[in-house]
């Protein structure tokens, strides 16, 4: 380490003491203490600090070599301070100034990664959920071999999860609007059919299933008698692909109810 760089360590580690020494360093005209400083403060977990130091001297090494490092460290200290979206700002600034730079990689992760962070209850809109997902599966084409790999699949699986829970939710409300104003039934089939086949792996299927097997169920108990017979033999179908699939299953008892009313239709 040089000597100046050993001064400036020094010097920053002392200015780190107070508020008044803070207001100090920002008024110095040192670029190199400032960064030095900035970094000190970032280890120290003090993101706003850092932050305010970074965005500083942004100007003065831009075209240098530290530039690079400046605008990691301005994302850094955004996520750092749980401001997810302007990290991701600043990850997208980093790619698009540096495309193949040494942080490239982690920050096609991290943009990923913030929008994520950033994804809302699944009774919500899913507009940063939907971004996450495009991003993660961007970032496993792109880098399937990386460290960040095995965490982009376990977080993307999360996020198809969150997609599977809202469509789960909007097909439990149909089911119980029943014959409200309509065919809730069906309705709530074709959600849940639709997110099986969006979303073939998501945590939900056997409460899909189930749900598709009711509403065919409902569907049959409501028909009238002309449709009775055809809406049974799809129910009764449903039913035994239901139980092949999930025999264990918590609506087991319910199932086998549904089994006897439908044997009696059928009959």
């Amino acid at each position: 380490m040089s000597i100046k760089k050993i001064i400036v360590l020094f010097a920053s580690s002392l200015l780190l003491g107070s508020c008044g020494e803070y207001q100090k360093l920002l008024k110095s005209s040192d670029p190199d203490l400032k960064y030095e400083s900035a970094l000190a403060f970032f280890n120290d977990g003090k993101y706003a600090k850092a932050l305010t130091l970074f965005e500083d001297v942004s100007s003065y090494y831009k075209g240098t070599e530290r530039a690079q490092e400046v605008i990691i460290y301005l994302a850094r200290s955004y996520m750092g301070m749980q401001q997810y979206l302007s990290s991701a700002e600043y990850y997208e600034v980093y790619l698009r100034n540096y495309p193949k730079g040494r942080y490239s990689t982690e920050a096609r992760f991290q943009v990923a990664h913030c929008y994520y962070l950033d994804s809302p209850d699944a009774r919500l809109d899913q507009t940063e959920t939907k971004k996450a997902i495009d991003y993660y599966l961007q970032f496993i084409e792109l880098y399937p071999q990386s460290p960040y790999a095995e965490q982009s699949y376990q977080e993307l699986a999360e996020l198809y999860n969150k997609l599977a829970l809202k469509e789960l939710k909007s097909a439990q409300l149909y089911y119980n609007l029943g014959t409200y104003l309509g065919d809730n039934y069906l309705s709530c089939e074709i959600v849940a059919r639709n997110a099986l086949k969006d979303y073939p792996s998501n945590a939900y299927c056997e409460e899909f299933c189930w749900l598709i097997l009711a509403s065919k169920y409902q569907r049959m108990v409501y028909s009238v008698d002309e449709k009775k017979g055809d809406r049974a033999r799809e129910a009764d179908d449903e039913y035994y692909s239901f139980i092949t699939e999930y025999p264990e299953s918590k609506h087991i008892k319910e199932a086998e109810r549904f089994h006897k009313e439908i044997a009696k239709i059928l009959q």
